[in-house]
């Protein structure tokens, strides 16, 4: 009898000591804090006027114009913080509409000088639009994730094509490739 008390004790004891919670990290060293994660949203401009061949500033096609609008209805859920282009008549067209729901005004970008370092600390916690060319979307895409993702420009026949880079302070960045016809 009393060596079934002792297993009952060390069974309850057991049991006790095996239910007692176990100290919980706290959650902010599991999650980033949303509002440190950037997210950036690169689009290539909207189809532009190509009749003058001369011409190295073409605004958009009434087609392009409707692909400008189509990407406001994309991003009609999205709360952008900031809309960037850079400094050509097509690009500005394709973020403008976008731009002006939210209440912005596009900022201009130099497309030749991609410093990704200063511009993730200039949006760092943003949400942006980015909008560029076949030859500088994905790499700029590239160059804020860390890693060259995207080897090959975008296809000129291609105006659908969303990158959407999510750059997070614990390092655990995403990235993904979409088209939007």
């Amino acid at each position: 009898m009393t060596q079934n008390i002792k297993y009952l004790f060390l069974s309850f004891l057991f049991i006790a000591i095996s239910c007692q919670q176990q100290p919980q990290k706290k959650e902010e060293n599991i999650k980033p804090k949303l509002d440190e994660i950037s997210t950036y949203y690169f689009i290539r401009h909207a189809e532009k006027d190509t009749t003058d061949t001369g011409n190295r500033n073409p605004a958009l096609t009434e087609e392009g114009k409707e692909r400008a609008q189509k990407w406001k209805g994309v991003f009609a859920e999205v709360d952008f913080d900031a809309v960037y282009s850079s400094d050509f008549i097509r690009t500005v067209e394709t973020g403008k509409p976008t731009a002006e729901s939210k209440g912005l005004k596009v900022q201009i970008y130099d497309h030749t000088k991609l410093n990704s370092d200063a511009f993730k600390k200039a949006t760092k916690g943003k949400k942006v639009l980015v909008v560029g060319h076949t030859n500088t979307t994905p790499y700029f895409a590239n160059a804020v994730f860390g890693e060259e993702i995207f080897k090959n420009d975008i296809d000129e026949s291609q105006h659908g094509k969303l990158f959407i880079v999510q750059v997070n302070p614990n390092g655990e960045n995403t990235i993904e490739n979409l088209t939007i016809n």
